[in-house]
């Protein structure tokens, strides 16, 4: 059994990685763990060569993303039944390889994946205000202005969900060093995290305005907490009850409307539903156990991708061989999420949008993939209109940024796409599924 996790500047992280994984529930001569670290230049590679002497190391002499680094600790399979892929910013549970094997015995499963759960917990919290409505062309009722939140100190905005009754996420250019905020209506809920360790003993915090000085109402289960916010954005403390629960990230992978891949139960509660095994269309790289058997006959990651849909690519690939996956809920793995590429990064965006098309032009009907294509270049002429060209006219700034985004993800994936086109017609010569039956996998978004 192999274990492989990627490493690249995780300082931060890696330990407590490692510390689970040679923690787990199976015999050690049994066991090899081996950390590829990408050229890391915050001694993350020299820690684990000092701390862990147990683990192998393999240091590549450059960056070859999450698709490369794999592959590097993937390497030659050795007779190794299974490997197994664990982010080096999750940590598993001590139980959470033996549901795995167990899933791999049946008859073409290639993969197995467990439970993946945000790394912190969640309490409920619930606003209560009076409605404004700003007049002219903006009629919506606003409440209050949300535009931070800390747990126990730290900040907890990019884990924040946003229930219900929130607007969509905005930037006032007009202040400086202003956050993205998002208004409520007079009534919202949202979920703020809670460090995993901190139990029922933490303190949360929100930073709230207003147009108008108004009183909010916060309640958190039993616990009511009640602030006086104006239009100077204050920071609010919040009693909280305790109660927290766990909040999915990955159960098993989607095959949605437009060729999008997605996670499965993504920021819903861990609830019943969760809690039962199922076939799904994909397995997602952040952590999973993949047969030696479905790797010899699909083969590894496209090391081209670099970061994102590398494994939604291999994924669909197995898929049109006939291969199985299941999600196995007795099996648990906490994660911190895009701890090294913020989600909604321009990283994250660039890579997100040029791999989709790739593994499109793959692996989907041709219908599917020059659909999506002409999306892209419809986006970009609208963007170019309302973002360059009617500012322009009008004689305002300009705001280029999206714009150089998204024609920069359109050319990197021009530049890959004659790769595609020759890896279609192998993958199509050896497909023992037509890519008709996959799409009956497709669901709503």
């Amino acid at each position: 059994m192999r274990v492989v996790v990627v490493n690249y500047n995780g300082a931060a992280l890696i330990e407590r990685c490692l510390d689970h994984l040679l923690a787990t529930e199976w015999p050690r001569d049994k066991l090899e763990v081996v950390v590829v670290d990408n050229a890391s230049t915050d001694g993350s590679a020299d820690l684990v060569a000092r701390v862990y002497p147990q683990v192998k190391l393999v240091r590549s002499p450059r960056n070859t993303g999450f698709a490369g680094g794999t592959n590097l600790g993937i390497g030659d399979l050795g007779g190794m039944d299974h490997v197994a892929l664990v982010n080096s910013d999750a940590f598993v549970t001590p139980g959470w390889l033996s549901p795995l094997v167990e899933a791999l015995s049946a008859p073409q499963v290639g993969a197995a994946c467990p439970k993946i759960l945000f790394a912190p917990r969640f309490v409920e919290l619930e606003l209560e205000t009076e409605g404004d409505t700003p007049g002219g062309h903006d009629q919506r009722e606003l409440g209050v202005r949300l535009s931070g939140v800390r747990c126990a100190g730290l900040d907890g905005w990019q884990w924040t969900n946003f229930v219900e009754g929130f607007y969509w996420a905005e930037v006032d250019r007009s202040v400086a060093d202003e956050p993205p905020f998002r208004w409520s209506c007079p009534r919202a809920t949202l979920w703020v995290p809670v460090p995993r360790e901190a139990g029922s003993v933490c303190s949360v915090e929100v930073r709230l305005a207003a147009d108008t000085d108004k009183s909010v109402r916060i309640r958190c289960g039993p616990q009511v907490s009640e602030s006086l916010v104006g239009r100077a954005p204050r920071w609010c403390e919040v009693a909280v009850d305790g109660n927290t629960f766990d909040v999915v990230n990955n159960a098993g992978s989607r095959l949605v409307r437009g060729g999008h891949g997605a996670d499965r139960g993504f920021r819903e509660r861990d609830v019943a539903r969760y809690y039962q095994p199922a076939e799904v269309f994909a397995w997602c790289g952040a952590a999973v156990l993949l047969s030696g058997a479905y790797l010899s006959d699909v083969g590894v990651f496209c090391d081209r991708y670099f970061l994102y849909y590398e494994d939604f690519d291999l994924s669909w690939r197995g898929r049109s061989r006939g291969w199985r996956y299941l999600f196995v809920p007795g099996s648990v793995v906490h994660h911190v999420h895009a701890a090294s590429t913020v989600e909604g990064s321009p990283v994250f965006e660039h890579y997100v949008r040029r791999n989709r098309l790739l593994t499109l032009v793959k692996n989907a009907p041709a219908s599917l993939a020059t659909a999506q294509i002409l999306d892209l270049l419809q986006e970009i002429r609208r963007v170019a209109t309302e973002e360059v060209v009617r500012p322009l006219l009008r004689r305002q700034r300009p705001h280029p940024d999206r714009l150089g985004r998204l024609t920069r993800a359109g050319v990197a994936f021009v530049k890959h796409l004659p790769h595609a086109a020759r890896a279609r017609r192998t993958i199509t010569s050896r497909a023992t599924v037509p890519r008709r039956e996959l799409m009956s996998w497709i669901e709503p978004t």
